[in-house]
């Protein structure tokens, strides 16, 4: 077991993780150093041992979970992001959400990407033989005491925390707003926060839920759940978007239709971010070459100065024409 590596980095939500002489790795389970995000103190481990698996596996774990007190639990949402160095807008990130504590201390990806496809030349991944990791960790609900004492109530506002009463029973107090509470915008019950985004939606495309056919809340909840996620998606930079993620809102917005929701317009907005990213392709494709052509060119012009000091050499004044007639 290795406990890796250099070039480790905090920043707001996220960590980096960047592995040196990854290819030389000899350890099957390799771990970042400890980070805090949000009061919860975490670590990376990964699986990358070519002799022993055929994909990295890469998860998130608790730090020190062996010592956690009973009932500790963390809701967490997190994205690992392995960047592709040469063109980070098409960097391979994955995301998932689950409940950790001490019987399940760690989650993620046992397959995040084939080690063929890592150590593959023109992959991008994997230069100069490291390998950087972005995590970015969103703890959503709290079950006993944070992990770092003295942290700000900046910082935990939007924390929802869960105190355990000494007779066991479980009380919740949510530090911006209770998901119980929810608020009718055209019908559809939202959050508090969804509020001003439903509105804006019926504001500007009033006909897009004039058909939807069902009547019961918990669905019409849910629906206008997956159509506020799929725009937040949708208005992210193309750096942002995967290939998965917009299968996945094209299906969504097509489920949406078949139940009656009139989305032409977002589904114009899916088909520009498509156009984008095929742009970003191309973009990416370019940097490439320009930067193997870079390295040729380097490459030449060592071989050329090398070249022109053998000729300098060969025709040297060590001779005289008299000595060679």
């Amino acid at each position: 077991m290795e406990s890796s590596l250099m070039g480790n980095r905090v920043d707001n939500k996220k960590f980096t993780w960047v592995i040196k002489n990854f290819s030389t790795l000899q350890s099957e389970k390799i771990y970042s150093d400890k980070f805090v995000i949000s009061g919860c103190k975490c670590v990376l481990c990964g699986f990358c041992l070519q002799a022993s698996f055929s994909c990295l596996s890469l998860y998130l774990e608790v730090a020190d979970f062996k010592s956690l007190p009973s009932g500790w639990r963390r809701n967490v949402e997190f994205t690992i992001t392995l960047v592709k160095q040469f063109c980070e807008k098409f960097s391979l990130a994955k995301v998932t959400r689950h409940w950790l504590d001490h019987k399940v201390p760690d989650w993620g990806f046992k397959s995040m990407i084939p080690l063929t496809t890592l150590h593959a030349k023109d992959g991008g991944f994997l230069v100069n033989d490291e390998l950087k990791i972005v995590a970015e960790v969103d703890v959503l609900e709290v079950i006993g005491k944070l992990d770092v004492p003295g942290e700000s109530e900046e910082e935990t506002q939007p924390v929802k925390k869960i105190k355990q009463n000494d007779d066991g029973a479980v009380s919740s107090d949510l530090l911006k707003e209770i998901p119980g509470d929810l608020v009718d915008v055209n019908g559809f019950q939202v959050l508090p926060s969804q509020v001003g985004f439903a509105r804006r939606i019926f504001e500007k495309h009033p006909e897009t839920a004039s058909e939807c056919r069902t009547k019961n809340q918990d669905l019409r909840t849910s629906y206008m759940n997956v159509l506020i996620s799929v725009i937040k998606m949708l208005f992210k930079g193309p750096e942002e978007h995967s290939k998965d993620d917009l299968s996945d809102a094209e299906a969504a917005l097509a489920y949406m239709t078949h139940v009656g929701f009139k989305l032409d317009w977002l589904e114009k907005q899916l088909e520009e971010v498509k156009e984008r990213m095929k742009k970003c392709a191309r973009v990416c494709e370019i940097e490439k070459q320009l930067h193997d052509l870079e390295h040729k060119c380097k490459d030449l012009k060592a071989q050329l100065n090398k070249e022109k000091a053998e000729i300098l050499e060969a025709t040297a004044p060590d001779l005289f024409f008299i000595d060679v007639v």
